[in-house]
């Protein structure tokens, strides 16, 4: 398996952690084992006083409280949630599997209800098959689209992600990829940066925009036109569309996309929660 993990960024905390920790310290236990990295590997803490543990030879107090639903990274001598307050409230938030999702403003940018967000992105990422492609990574977020690509033996990805607090946010997670040779990581709004790619010089398309309502450009006509533009003939892409405003308006947003699509030169079907397409040979 690829090392997909993060910078070095010491000890993350949630609920479940700071519990155990707490209980520990209370009973009087010397060594407790758990995960200080969100779940990807197991560690042994030991217990110096009634709120204070060693990890890695460092020393760390435990923080008066800590709320569900939250990750805490150590900083500036104490635990401090995983947020930013910004353009608008974004936050890494944990899950039952592991992988953490994130929120902008509230709203969960990763499935987690049925299934882990890593494990909904392998699947996906299995769609266009990266083996010894070159892949483009519209929308990079925390970074699982292209830690899958580069397990499944991806030549090369290119991921771009807009929003600088994402950005953040991927330094912080011991799931998210860091760059690499095989990947090219960018900080910047796809919708700009695709035009500067080459004709035809991608083998694959993972295209994971934010909700139409929030980025309704890269659900355009225009921006599938980009995409058929890069894409070699016979090229695989996936196109998450969700299906927005269809209990309230009965609009339905993925056979938009698929019209504009097979407008732009690609093949469709529906595929979960988004579109499965191949760029036609001839035509």
């Amino acid at each position: 398996m690829v090392d997909n993990t993060a910078q070095n960024v010491g000890p993350l905390l949630t609920l479940k952690e700071y519990t155990l920790l707490l209980q520990a310290a209370r009973a009087g236990t010397s060594r407790v084992e758990g995960s200080l990295d969100l779940g990807r590997t197991m560690t042994t803490v030991e217990m110096v006083g009634p709120r204070r543990w060693v990890w890695k030879g460092a020393s760390y107090g435990l923080p008066d409280s800590c709320r569900d639903r939250t990750i805490y990274h150590w900083i500036d001598g104490g635990f401090r949630p995983v947020a930013r307050f910004g353009a608008s409230f974004i936050k890494l938030v944990p899950t039952q599997w592991g992988p953490p999702t994130f929120e902008i403003d509230g709203i969960k940018m990763l499935p987690t209800a049925h299934v882990s967000p890593y494990a909904d992105a392998q699947r996906k990422v299995a769609l266009v098959r990266p083996n010894g492609k070159t892949v483009l990574d519209t929308c990079g977020g925390l970074g699982y689209f292209a830690a899958c690509c580069l397990e499944s033996g991806a030549a090369r990805v290119l991921s771009y992600e807009k929003n600088p607090d994402v950005m953040w946010l991927r330094g912080l997670n011991p799931w998210s990829p860091h760059q690499r040779d095989q990947l090219t990581l960018t900080q910047g709004d796809i919708a700009v940066e695709i035009a500067r790619l080459p004709d035809e010089s991608i083998d694959a398309i993972l295209h994971d925009p934010p909700r139409f309502g929030i980025a309704g450009e890269l659900y355009s006509q225009a921006f599938c036109g980009q995409m058929a533009r890069v894409i070699r003939r016979g090229g695989s892409l996936f196109h998450y569309t969700g299906t927005p405003n269809k209990l309230t308006s009965g609009r339905d947003v993925p056979n938009e996309v698929a019209k504009r699509l097979r407008i732009a030169g690609f093949s469709t079907k529906p595929d979960g929660d988004g579109i499965v397409a191949t760029r036609r040979v001839t035509g």
